[in-house]
């Protein structure tokens, strides 16, 4: 992971627009630790890297799957360790059977939200058909 420099930091707006998250609930992610806590500029404001973009990106991805914040804080750090690239055999085999039991929990869910989709798709087309 490559470490930003100062001039390359954003302001939480920035971060806020990149992502589509609100400040609140950035600043909530920072505080229940999904995000590190920022560095903060001379002036007091947070300043934010690409890092943390990605991180939220990730982040926003997960919660409409009901990730729990403790599923969520382990998914980011088993990336996040599996992109190190001095792991032992067994610690890598380790971290890519947690991530496949993420993954298989994300097959549930949008198998789940298939389900769903097709059952509102079913009621609305219901409605259409009594409309006339």
């Amino acid at each position: 992971m490559s470490h930003s420099t100062r001039s390359d930091r954003m302001q939480i707006g920035d971060v806020a627009e990149r992502t589509g998250l609100s400040l609140r609930t950035i600043r909530h992610y920072e505080d229940v630790g999904l995000l590190p806590q920022a560095e903060r500029s001379p002036g007091g404001f947070r300043l934010y890297g690409e890092e943390a973009v990605q991180r939220l990106l990730v982040i926003k991805r997960m919660k409409p799957l009901d990730f729990t914040l403790e599923e969520m804080r382990d998914l980011i750090e088993v990336r996040e360790r599996l992109a190190s690239p001095r792991l032992s055999a067994k610690t890598r085999s380790s971290l890519l059977e947690r991530l496949a039991a993420y993954q298989s929990l994300v097959e549930h869910q949008l198998a789940t939200l298939r389900d769903k989709v097709d059952n509102a798709q079913t009621f609305a087309d219901q409605l259409r058909h009594e409309l006339g």
